[in-house]
């Protein structure tokens, strides 16, 4: 199963709210598991995936550490606005260790942009090591 935001399949970072040169927002989408997105110590965070094209979302795989609430939102817009809420969550700690949440969406939502929000941490700082969108290329 393919997944559309990775670099391979020409997704990209729009926007994130925090950056770090060692650990910047692009790594969540590089593909590879030993690099991550260290956010700064306040909260809200927030970044935004551009998916190469539309998508018809069926699952998104988020794999972080200290994350304590997430919002994902989508937007089908050329831009990245006028975003619309998918799902909310809070996810369980792991003392520090790594979480992994998949959501499901029951019906096929069709999105250009994916915004995740961190809205609460189990710590200071959080960190997210991948994510994976799976669904089918909307023509």
């Amino acid at each position: 199963m393919s997944n559309f935001a990775s670099v391979d399949a020409g997704a990209k970072i729009a926007l994130a709210t925090s950056t770090d040169e060692r650990h910047c927002p692009e790594s969540t989408i590089d593909g590879n598991p030993s690099t991550f997105w260290m956010t700064t110590g306040m909260f809200p965070q927030e970044a935004v995936v551009t998916l190469s094209s539309p998508v018809a979302v069926t699952s998104i795989l988020f794999k972080s550490a200290n994350v304590h609430r997430l919002c994902i939102e989508r937007s089908e817009s050329t831009e990245p606005v006028d975003f619309e809420k998918l799902t909310e969550i809070e996810m369980d700690s792991q003392d520090g260790q790594r979480q992994s949440e998949e959501f499901r969406l029951k019906n096929p939502t069709v999105a250009r942009h994916l915004k995740f929000r961190i809205t609460h941490g189990f710590d200071h700082f959080v960190s997210v090591h991948s994510i994976s969108v799976s669904g089918t290329q909307v023509q």
